[in-house]
């Protein structure tokens, strides 16, 4: 069964339920799928991703042809599931709560200790894959993806690596991808990129929770890491 369907089943049960809002929605997501953790780590990923795309495009208010594009990309919705994926999207713009209530209530899924929580990590990617997908990272997406960052207690430095797989930061920029300070020897930097090639492959990523449908996620990050060392390598790699 796809995660779209269980995204399905999920709505349809809440329908029948007192549920409102969308920090009612995560909190159900405890006893719905209370006994299947990787189940649940799907779904929560899959709903977070959806909800939070909603809460970003009314936080910075104008949605562009790019960014619906990215989001289409992102989420390879069966027709038969679309109504689902528009119910909790729906329901998350209309909701009164603010987005930051609904960041720790997804911050909370990952235990107590959430640093370096890797599903938080994939969730803020899928975000600024669709934020930057017109070109631009526009200040009001800026201010709301920098302040789920803080949300999810991830660090400035590894939250600047994030960015920097998306929009260009300048001459610094393929070292940020790589989280690594510029000035390294190259097989420091070689060595950094096998890793990170490694950890983000994506059968690895899928491995963690994240929802084969959202492979889109993992392709591109592992690019931008491609990218990144390649362009290091031009610069420092001996003759």
């Amino acid at each position: 069964m796809s995660v779209w369907e269980r995204i399905g089943d999920f709505v349809a049960r809440i329908s029948a339920s007192a549920t409102s809002g969308i920090a009612e929605m995560v909190e159900a997501l405890r006893h719905v799928f209370g006994g299947d953790p990787e189940l649940r780590r799907r779904v929560a990923f899959s709903v977070a991703m959806i909800a939070l795309s909603a809460k970003m495009a009314k936080a910075d208010g104008v949605v562009t042809q790019d960014e619906v594009r990215a989001f289409q990309q992102i989420f390879e919705v069966p027709r038969d599931q679309v109504r689902n994926v528009a119910r909790v999207y729906d329901l998350a713009k209309r909701d009164v709560a603010g987005f930051e209530a609904y960041a720790e209530q997804m911050a909370r899924l990952c235990g107590s200790g959430h640093r370096n929580c890797m599903m938080l990590e994939d969730i803020l990617d899928g975000l600024f894959f669709i934020a930057a997908a017109d070109g631009v990272l526009h200040e009001r997406e800026g201010q709301f993806l920098h302040r789920v960052a803080e949300i999810f207690d991830v660090e400035e430095s590894h939250y600047q690596t994030i960015m920097a797989r998306h929009v260009h930061l300048g001459k610094s920029d393929p070292y940020a991808v790589l989280g690594i300070d510029r000035g390294r020897p190259f097989p420091e930097v070689k060595k950094r990129y096998r890793q990170l090639v490694a950890d983000n492959h994506p059968d690895r990523l899928i491995g963690r929770g994240l929802p084969a449908e959202f492979v889109k996620i993992a392709t591109t990050r592992l690019a931008a890491i491609n990218a990144a060392y390649e362009t290091i390598e031009r610069d420092l790699a001996p003759a």
